[in-house]
C-alpha cells in the first residue's frame, strides 16, 4: 500500500528514503507516520491525519488508542473531536520525541513542506492566495 498525501505526494517514498528505521521501531507505518505527525503539528485530530494520508480514519484511531493506553499521548475533547498531544508527564515522552527529532531534521526540508501540508488556520480576510 502507498500512502499520499492529500497533494498527491508519495509519502512512503520519502519517508523510507529518508530514513525508514521508525516502522521497524514502532511497529508499522500508521504508527510512524502519526507520531511524526503529531511531532510536526504538536496536536491533532484523527480526522486530520486520516484526510493528510488519504487513507481510513479508523486504523489511525486505533494507533492512537494504543499510544494513549501506553502513556505516550494524552487527549482532550474539544467540541466533537478528540485531539491528541504528547503526554508531557510520561517519562518515554523524551526519548520517544528524540528519535523523532533525528527522523524529521533527516527530511530535506522541501520534503517536509510536501508532507506536513495540512493548514492549521484560517487564511487572514482579504489575503491573496
Amino acid at each position: 500500500m502507498t500512502l499520499k498525501n492529500s497533494k498527491g505526494v508519495d509519502i512512503d517514498y520519502i519517508l523510507v528514503y529518508s530514513f525508514g528505521m521508525l516502522e521497524k521501531i514502532f511497529g508499522n507505518k500508521s504508527a510512524e507516520y502519526i507520531l511524526l505527525f503529531l511531532y510536526h503539528y504538536g496536536e491533532l485530530h484523527a480526522s486530520a491525519i486520516a484526510e493528510s494520508l488519504q487513507t481510513a480514519i479508523t486504523p489511525i484511531k486505533n494507533q492512537l488508542e494504543r499510544f494513549e493506553e501506553a502513556g505516550v499521548l494524552i487527549s482532550k475533547t474539544l467540541g466533537r473531536s478528540r485531539v491528541y498531544a504528547f503526554n508531557p508527564k510520561s517519562p518515554f515522552v523524551k526519548p520517544v520525541r528524540e528519535l523523532l527529532r533525528i527522523a524529521y531534521e533527516s527530511i530535506p526540508f522541501h520534503e517536509r513542506e510536501k508532507i506536513f501540508s495540512i493548514r492549521r488556520r484560517p487564511r487572514r480576510k482579504g489575503k491573496p492566495l
